[in-house]
């Protein structure tokens, strides 16, 4: 992976992670369309680079995120990143197995994208519109509704978007609690990608810090990879958050069934 790669992949990190439209998916065959899906420290990278996503969040809601006196809050999130934590240890090589198969990837963006239709008429009046209306309740539901996601295309995002709508919280509120869920969730699969996962390569495995530690190449990508993708997101999440308002959901959805269709025609 050269530094072209690294830029067109932070780009795509960015602009898809707060989105319902699958971040993983839009790597993964980003990363094919560039010849470079096979290589461990790719795989590597595109998790890594959550973390300049992550740091969007903090810094777009940091007035919401830093506001100790609502350590209530906190407590919800934490719970609500348990299901996923749990699941994700549990599942995890099964999980990097799926990621190897594209067909059912496309099938699932373009299933995603059919929910998203008709997502609003599912869940009409919602009655949750601050974030004290949250329960411990709703706030673990949501984190096993993004455990959904664990099935690449499905989208992190929509997943926990669509849980919180069911749980009655209104799309503006439910959007801005699946982005804070995102961060000690993508902050837990960074950390594991980068410490604690062990990555198969010719001679011999490799935790991630190694391997990007092992010439200042890799150094430059991730460093790299992490600002752009800091800076896209940013602003992707004020445009989603605009975009939700205005149309609701069937935007996204329409692009999931295209994007998918098209990427299922490629593969066929």
């Amino acid at each position: 992976m050269n530094l072209i790669d690294a830029i067109i992949i932070a780009v795509i990190e960015g602009l898809t992670e707060y989105l319902p439209v699958s971040s993983t998916a839009h790597m993964i065959f980003t990363s094919s369309f560039l010849g470079i899906e096979k290589d461990e420290f790719v795989k590597m990278f595109q998790v890594s680079i959550q973390f300049g996503a992550i740091l969007s969040v903090v810094v777009a809601y940091r007035e919401k995120f830093f506001n100790l006196s609502n350590l209530k809050f906190y407590f919800k999130l934490a719970f609500a990143v348990i299901p996923a934590l749990v699941l994700g240890y549990l599942f995890d090589d099964k999980i990097e197995a799926v990621l190897e198969k594209p067909i059912p990837i496309a099938i699932a963006m373009i299933i995603g994208g059919v929910v998203l239709l008709f997502i609003d008429k599912f869940f009409q009046n919602p009655i949750k519109i601050k974030d004290e209306h949250i329960t411990y309740k709703n706030a673990i539901t949501i984190g096993f509704w993004q455990c959904l996601a664990m099935m690449p295309g499905v989208s992190r995002s929509a997943a926990s978007i669509i849980g919180g709508m069911h749980q009655k919280l209104d799309r503006k509120l439910a959007a801005e609690f699946s982005f804070f869920l995102a961060v000690p969730t993508m902050f837990a699969v960074t950390a594991y990608s980068i410490f604690l996962k062990d990555w198969k390569l010719p001679l011999g495995d490799k935790k991630g810090y190694e391997m990007i530690l092992s010439n200042s190449g890799n150094i430059t990508l991730f460093i790299a990879g992490n600002i752009i993708a800091f800076i896209v997101a940013l602003i992707a999440i004020k445009t989603f958050v605009g975009i939700l308002n205005k149309y609701g959901f069937k935007p996204f959805g329409w692009y999931r069934i295209i994007a998918g269709s098209l990427i299922l025609f490629a593969l066929t």
